[in-house]
């Protein structure tokens, strides 16, 4: 520790620049003046790297791109003018980097297993796997049963180990083009060997350790070829790019933004200094209702400004992290799935999601998944049973020819040819077999659903007789089985499996368990206990890995040299199965995550949306991101959408010690110092014993009574302490899932998933966007993750509620963005997103008002807008017209279809007018009064059976009442109208027009509701019903008008015209 501090003290005292490829100094030329290798822009590159960028790399400047020009006593190259060279000056170089080598500084005696300190300016060390630990004591339950299986490679037996070849260099924060030290010390190497290996290839059987990289030594009997060219060039790579939109897409898009602005205001203008005399309040009504809709329209429209792509490039991560014949050292992941009733969530959905997590194209030593029980049913134990068996023969067969997706339920069902690009002889009888045990498992997983129907009333027995301990779905202990461990779960084939752990919290009466989010940080805490994965990746038991490279392609950001430090999470957008081909009521959500979340990716990131989300558990503790130094002075765009870059005092204590902690070379000494969380206590050490027990105080009051979750915190890499037992782990897993844990504590609050809102999931991505991290939105061209969707109207008008009302609680909360988080580093537009995202359902009433009066103005014979120019008609059509081209240039960049984008205009209306309307009322009554409604779905028939039969199941529930309303009325008001035209003369036809098309615009978005309220009507198109009823009553109105059966009168009327007619 001593030596590092004195090496920085030392490099900086000779006040030269560091290099920017590989961290040393940059030194001086021949002359004595400081080496200069680029004579345009100065970019600080030292001689040795200047060489070998000349030699074997782009002969450029990294910086400016120009080439190089040969300096005083450097090797001539192809193309450099004839000059002398002292023939010594590559071997003098060669020597000098060999004396740097040896200058390295005394080694710590423990690592973790992912080392990406490079990026974050740490001294670090990789591990050494040559030795193994093995874990012969299996856990136990917290009451003394036996748990089977045993904690595996994320224990410190396996993962924190000493490295004693192994080498330290001091690492720093990359640059603004990308250009760290990452394999530059293989690069360097490489150079060295190349004069002594013309013709054969280079034969490795002790690596050394790349920096950047955080390589192991191999073990003394590898042999493995490499080509250093293409480790040269590709190891430095970023991971991923972020694409811009072709500026032919874009720009259109933002002028017709721009001229829809202008116009909008124009619009307004009329419309206020326009006043209808004879119908003031409607006209009154109507602009309030229209000046909303502009607000609504700016808030959503302008996040979108800046819509971006992302590529990622798995080939170069696997370079870098995961290279054959080496132990890998992609990062552990931690993966949670949530369910609570196995009755509504099936069991074999579960399974399959987790199947697909047990196959998924990882290292098995870096997976783990932990399965929260949040209804302690013994369902849903012996279904995780179950699938821990099946998975040691279907986890194989996926590997082994490459299946996707892998979870068999969707692998069997999908309907394409299973034979296409396969060509292994064996695979057509081993993929019958398989699929006859998956049916087998299917049945024994169904036996348990039905047996589980009728609760005994001693309750259930597990099979040594005793009960089980969660009978009382209220009134329970905490449990914990691993199923699957590292040497407790091997598949048919003696390959090892991830871990499988099965999690229920304990739940007693008095304690507030905050449903989904509290069972979510009993998980985070659990995980980090037992295995403490770096980054963490969360499901609903309903959405399984569909993509089996989903991991690596989060990866490419998180483990991203430049770009991972300050990522919080990346997001991949959901998709689902089973979902009628018209998609009647959007459940795809296709605008959403294909347009308004890529326009979120340009700004800060997208928002959390609950699922498919890879975390990175730092963040999830409540600290912020690494600042990055400024290079050049904000542009017009940064200033206007920055946001406010002002720290507080506290923040700059984080800061101040973020920078401090650098200097640990120990992996395992926290990255973040005590004084991260340290609110009174200024420049205090390690060394002061006081003040070291008053900051383990302050974090024990911010994460809670565990002295193994605090340690687990501080270790940025993960890993658990190397000296653990399972069975003192398990103790204290069973422990931070108590239910007084959180008690006192920052959970909830600032720390994991915030509580209080329903949708948990806007929340915590905003307190983390508002500390300044960023999100990334990922979309693989297979979709990584796919789910299930309700697609009964019902079912959907009740999630759709459910999303709406958690957005209400934010907004009547301390934590809504309209007033929450100016002091971070929320950047503008982003916080319009935010706004957006938790304002939108007050938009229902305006809306709802909106709709009615249509039909309004058609039975009072009245009008919102009075008699309109000819030049005011004219923007009208115009706005009307800028409103479709919106439309048309969103779906032209984003590739979103015309019946996807106007299927979600058309929900947005029916949403609107019932679950949002909904929503406001019984938030206000929730927040105001403490009253808690709920709105219950009762399921009445069916129209037939087969395929989508649930689509056209009616369940009655309150939220149908204001749109059937709307309907009626506006049909009714469409024959009024029409008949009072009638009655009245051609000259009332005019007026009519406008009062139709409001009214037809309302009927027509509502018609999907429509065809959900009546059905398929033994198969009679719901179409052919609708204009039948409204054909019939204009041709009745028409017969009682004409009244063919009264005499006409042809001649004047003597009594009404007189006798000189």
């Amino acid at each position: 520790m001593d030596s590092a501090a004195d090496t920085g003290a030392k490099s900086n005292k000779t006040g030269g620049q560091i290099c920017q490829i590989c961290c040393d100094d940059v030194g001086v030329s021949a002359d004595g003046k400081p080496f200069v290798a680029c004579l345009v822009c100065a970019f600080p590159v030292c001689r040795p790297c200047y060489e070998y960028e000349r030699k074997d790399g782009t002969q450029s400047c990294p910086q400016c791109k120009t080439k190089y020009k040969r300096h005083k006593g450097s090797p001539p190259i192809s193309g450099d003018e004839v000059e002398d060279s002292d023939p010594d000056d590559l071997a003098n170089t060669i020597n000098h980097l060999s004396r740097v080598e040896g200058e390295k500084h005394p080694k710590p005696e423990r690592t973790l297993s992912w080392d990406t300190n490079y990026s974050r300016g740490e001294d670090v060390v990789p591990p050494n796997y040559s030795k193994e630990v093995p874990l012969n004591h299996p856990p136990f339950l917290a009451n003394g049963s036996s748990v089977s299986g045993e904690l595996s490679a994320a224990s410190p037996a396996r993962l924190s180990m000493a490295s004693p070849e192994s080498g330290i260099r001091k690492a720093r924060d990359s640059g603004p083009l990308g250009y760290g030290n990452v394999a530059w010390k293989e690069r360097i190497d490489g150079w060295k060997i190349k004069p002594e290996k013309n013709a054969a290839p280079m034969s490795v059987t002790t690596a050394a350790p790349s920096d950047g990289r955080g390589g192991g030594d191999f073990d003394t009997s590898t042999d493995v070829l490499v080509d250093d060219s293409l480790l040269n060039d590709e190891a430095r790579q970023p991971l991923s790019r972020k694409v811009s939109l072709p500026s032919s897409r874009i720009n259109p898009y933002r002028m017709v933004i721009v001229l829809r602005l202008i116009i909008l205001g124009i619009f307004l203008h009329y419309r206020i200094t326009n006043p209808v005399p004879n119908a003031f309040a409607l006209w009154l009504i109507s602009v309030i209702c229209e000046i909303w809709f502009a607000i609504s329209w700016i808030l959503d429209q302008f996040p979108k400004w800046f819509p971006v792509n992302r590529e990622t490039y798995l080939d170069r991560l696997a370079l870098r992290y995961d290279r054959e014949g080496e132990p890998s050292q992609l990062a552990a992941v931690d993966i949670f799935v949530s369910t609570v009733d196995p009755l509504k969530e099936p069991p074999l959905v579960t399974a399959n999601t987790v199947l697909s997590i047990l196959a998924v194209d990882y290292p098995v030593d870096k997976v783990s998944c932990y399965v929260s029980d949040d209804g302690a049913a013994m369902l849903t134990f012996e279904a995780m049973s179950e699938t821990s068996e099946f998975a040691r023969k279907w986890v194989p067969f996926c590997k082994k020819y490459s299946i996707e997706p892998r979870a068999p339920e969707w692998y069997f069902t999908q309907k394409i040819d299973y034979l296409k690009d396969k060509v292994h002889p064996a695979f057509v009888k081993d993929r019958r077999a398989m699929k006859r045990d998956y049916e087998e498992f299917k049945v024994r997983i169904n036996g348990l659903a039905a047996k589980a129907q009728k609760v005994p009333d001693e309750g259930w027995v597990m099979q040594d007789g005793t009960p089980w301990p969660g009978n009382n779905t209220r009134d329970h202990p905490g449990m914990i089985q691993v199923f699957l461990g590292h040497n407790g779960g091997l598949d048919s084939e003696g390959n090892e499996l991830p871990r499988l752990v099965y999690v229920s919290r304990e739940k007693r009466p008095g304690f507030q368990h905050h449903k989904k989010a509290g069972a979510m940080n009993a998980l985070v805490r659990v995980s980090a206990v037992l295995t403490n994965g770096p980054f963490l990746l969360n499901l609903d038991c309903d959405h399984y890995i569909n993509n089996s490279r989903a991991l690596r392609e989060a990866m490419c950001f998180l483990m991203d040299p430049n770009l991972g430090k300050s990522v919080c999470y990346v997001q991949f957008p959901q998709r689902f199965d089973g979902i009628d081909k018209n998609d009647r009521y959007a459940n795809r959500n296709t605008v959403f995550f294909d347009i308004n979340l890529r326009g979120f990716d340009g700004i800060q990131g997208p928002v959390y949306v609950g699922t498919g989300c890879v975390f990175n558990r730092t963040a999830l503790y409540g600290y912020e991101p690494p600042i990055k130094p400024k290079h050049k002075k904000p542009g017009l765009l940064s200033a206007c959408f920055g946001g406010s870059r002002k720290k507080s005092s506290k923040s700059s204590k984080k800061d101040s010690s973020k920078k401090k902690s650098g200097k640990h070379m120990d992996n395992t000494v926290p990255i973040y110092n005590l004084e991260d969380i340290e609110e009174g206590i200024e420049g205090t050490g390690f060394d002061d014993e006081k003040s070291l027990r008053m900051s383990q105080m302050t974090l024990e009051q911010r994460f809670g009574q565990s002295a193994a979750f605090v340690a687990s915190t501080l270790m940025e890499n993960g890993g658990v302490p190397q000296s653990a037992t399972p069975e003192s782990l398990l103790k204290e897993a069973i422990h931070v899932i108590s239910c007084g844990y959180e008690d006192k504590t920052d959970w909830g609050s600032e720390i994991g998933w915030i509580y209080g809102s329903v949708t948990e999931d806007i929340l915590t991505g905003f307190k983390m966007h508002a500390r300044g991290w960023k999100s990334i939105y990922c979309m693989p061209k297979r979709p990584a993750f796919k789910g299930s969707a309700p697609i009964n109207l019902s079912d959907r008008l009740n999630q759709v509620l459910r999303w709406a009302l958690g957005s209400i609680e934010i907004l009547f909360s301390r934590h809504c963005p309209i007033w929450y988080g100016y002091g971070g580093r929320l950047k503008f537009l982003e916080r319009f997103a935010y706004i957006n995202t938790t304002i939108y359902p007050v938009t229902a009433i305006p809306l709802l008002l909106y709709c009615t009066l249509p039909a309004v103005c058609l039975l009072t014979g009245k009008f919102i807008i009075p008699q309109i120019s000819n030049i005011a008609s004219i923007w009208f059509i115009s706005l009307f017209l800028s409103i479709f081209a919106t439309g048309i240039l969103e779906m032209r960049w984003s590739g979103v279809g015309i019946d996807e984008w106007w299927r979600n205009e058309q929900f947005w209306v029916i949403g609107g007018v019932s679950a949002h309307l909904f929503a406001v009322f019984q938030g206000l009554l929730k927040v105001l009064a403490g009253i808690d409604t709920n709105f219950t779905v009762t399921s009445k028939a069916s129209d037939e059976d087969g395929d989508f039969a649930e689509l056209y199941m009616f369940k009655w529930t309150t939220l149908l009442i204001p749109p059937t309303t709307l309907l009626i009325i506006n049909i009714v008001g469409v024959v009024a109208g029409v008949s009072y035209a009638i009655n009245s003369g051609y000259q009332s036809w005019g007026p009519l027009f406008g009062k139709l098309f409001f009214a037809f615009w309302v009927i027509i978005h509502l018609y999907p509701f429509l065809k959900g309220l009546m059905g398929r009507q033994n198969r009679t198109p719901t179409i052919v019903i609708v204009w039948s009823v409204l054909l019939a009553s204009i041709l009745s109105l028409l017969w009682i008008r004409i009244d063919p059966f009264t005499t006409q009168i042809t001649g004047p009327d003597v009594e009404l015209c007189g006798i000189n007619c």
